[in-house]
Order: C-alpha cells, then sequence, then structure tokens
C-alpha cells in the first residue's frame, strides 16, 4: 500500500539512540503538558493541609529564626553589619530553591512511575516542571525577603542592594541546572537501589553546612583553615555567598568560583541528561 501524501511520521523506530537522545522540538509540543505538571507541582503540595501555601513563607522564616538563635546568639557567629536574621533568611531562601530541585527531582522515576508506565510523552518534562514549579516557591520566599529587606532598611540597619544584582538571574538558573543535573543522575540511581532515597535526605543536610549557608564563607577560611576546602569545592557555596553580595553588599563575589560553579554545574547536567536518557528506556522493569 502506497503511502498518501497527507501521511506523516510521528515517530522515528531504531534499534540504537544516541548518547544524549532528547526531542527538544517535541518538548515545545508538550509544553501544555508541562505547565499542568508545575501546576500540580505548585497546588498540590500542601493541598490537604491547615495551613496551605502558607507554608512556603512559614519554612524559612522558622529556619532563619532557628539559625539566628543557634549559630549567632548562641554560637556567637558574626555577619557583620547586617541583621543575623536577614543574612540567614537570604542564604536559607537560595539555599532551599536548590535543595527542593534537588530532592524533588530525584524522585521522579519512583513518583511518576504509573503515569510512565501508561501515556507516553517526554521524560524530561517531569524534572523540567520541578525546576520550574520551584523557581515560582523560591521568589515567593523572595518576596517576604524584600518585606524583611524594607523594614530593616527603615530601622537603619545597614543593608544595601549591590549593582550586581542584575546579575542574580545567573546564579538562578546556575542553582536550577545544578539541582536538575544532580537529580537526574540520583534518580536513575534510585530505579536499582532504593536505599539512596533515605541516604539523600542525610546527605542534602550535610551539603547544607559545607555550602556557607548561615556563616560567611571567610569565616570558615579564618577559623577552620584545615576544612575550608569543603567548602571552597562545594560549588553552592560561591553561589551562596554571591547571592549574599549581591543582596545584602556583604561578603565576597569570587568571579573565579562562579566560573567554577558553572563549569562543575554544566558537567553534572551532561552526565544527567545521558544517565537519564539510559535509565528512561528500562527502568520500569526495576522501579
Amino acid at each position: 500500500m502506497n503511502r498518501s501524501s497527507d501521511d506523516t511520521w510521528l515517530y522515528t523506530i531504531s534499534s540504537k539512540r544516541k548518547l544524549i537522545d532528547f526531542n527538544f522540538r517535541e518538548l515545545w509540543r508538550y509544553r501544555d503538558l508541562l505547565f499542568l505538571f508545575v501546576k500540580r507541582d505548585v497546588v498540590t503540595v500542601y493541598k490537604q493541609t491547615i495551613l496551605g501555601p502558607l507554608w512556603y513563607l512559614i519554612q524559612p522564616l522558622f529556619t532563619a529564626l532557628t539559625f539566628t538563635l543557634i549559630f549567632n546568639k548562641v554560637a556567637n557567629i558574626e555577619t557583620g553589619t547586617v541583621p543575623p536574621f536577614l543574612f540567614n533568611l537570604a542564604g536559607i531562601s537560595v539555599w532551599n530553591y536548590f535543595k527542593n530541585c534537588l530532592q524533588a527531582t530525584s524522585d521522579t522515576f519512583r513518583s511518576n512511575a504509573g503515569i510512565f508506565s501508561k501515556v507516553y510523552f517526554p521524560r524530561l518534562i517531569s524534572p523540567l516542571s520541578v525546576v520550574i514549579s520551584n523557581l515560582i516557591k523560591f521568589g515567593i520566599q523572595l518576596l517576604i525577603f524584600i518585606g524583611f529587606y524594607v523594614y530593616y532598611y527603615t530601622q537603619g540597619a545597614a543593608v544595601s542592594l549591590n549593582s550586581t544584582l542584575v546579575f542574580f538571574p545567573v546564579l538562578i538558573i546556575l542553582m536550577g541546572l545544578l539541582g536538575l543535573g544532580l537529580g537526574m543522575v540520583i534518580s536513575s540511581m534510585v530505579t536499582k537501589y532504593r536505599d539512596l532515597k533515605y541516604l539523600l535526605n542525610f546527605g542534602v543536610q550535610l551539603l547544607m553546612y559545607t555550602s556557607a549557608v548561615m556563616y560567611p564563607l571567610a569565616l570558615m577560611r579564618e577559623k577552620l583553615p584545615r576544612f575550608a576546602w569543603l567548602v571552597e569545592y562545594n560549588p553552592m557555596a560561591y553561589v551562596i555567598e554571591a547571592a549574599r553580595y549581591m543582596l545584602l553588599s556583604t561578603g565576597t563575589l569570587s568571579v573565579n568560583g562562579i566560573v567554577y560553579t558553572a563549569i562543575v554545574t554544566m558537567s553534572i547536567l551532561f552526565i544527567g541528561l545521558v544517565v537519564f536518557n539510559k535509565t528512561e528506556k528500562s527502568f520500569i522493569d526495576t522501579v
């Protein structure tokens, strides 16, 4: 039978796939589904809770308050002229975006196994939706930070924005891509080794303490120079330090550190795409 001129090929079936075989034009065709996934992630997280979306605000505020009491009041960690609560809130808000992207993306295959096994769509849509939905949550937390910033500013606190703030979106992109890449690697491993899911939560907590979230980067180099390498090799430490420099004009902005972060991020993202591409073909047999 001859194929009519109106027939079009939707998919090509081949025996081999490339190392990275993502059809980005296909992703664009499924953009409506991407937005539905984003809506699902934002709306359903706290759907049947008493406080609902208020948890987006409560979590960073209580964490920043706890850090202020423990690290600044008890441990006497200095934050310069910046109010400790504002210092910690900036670090926590930035860290939460990366952490949420990493943790949610790492659960991609397990949490979506049901729909993945029944309906075809580009699997990359799921982790991408996580990065976008968490960007919305990050925006909400950033508004809370701005509110407290204005309050402290009107009270005469020595805080000021920095001209480098125009590059803040670069930091957001780096955080999102780093969380996406690392999350895809872990998600692919979790399909075979379930224990990694529990180990991840512990690992993220340890990573936070080496990311300069609750202390200035210079303080680690001054007080614990032997262990400073733990922070200096952590790409998130440079992102958080740069974010506080842009938002509060405190700390330092290391161009070399940001370049290092970009190189690490793109390397991990590439590895994540390769592993994700390989795992999505057979994960349903092991998940």
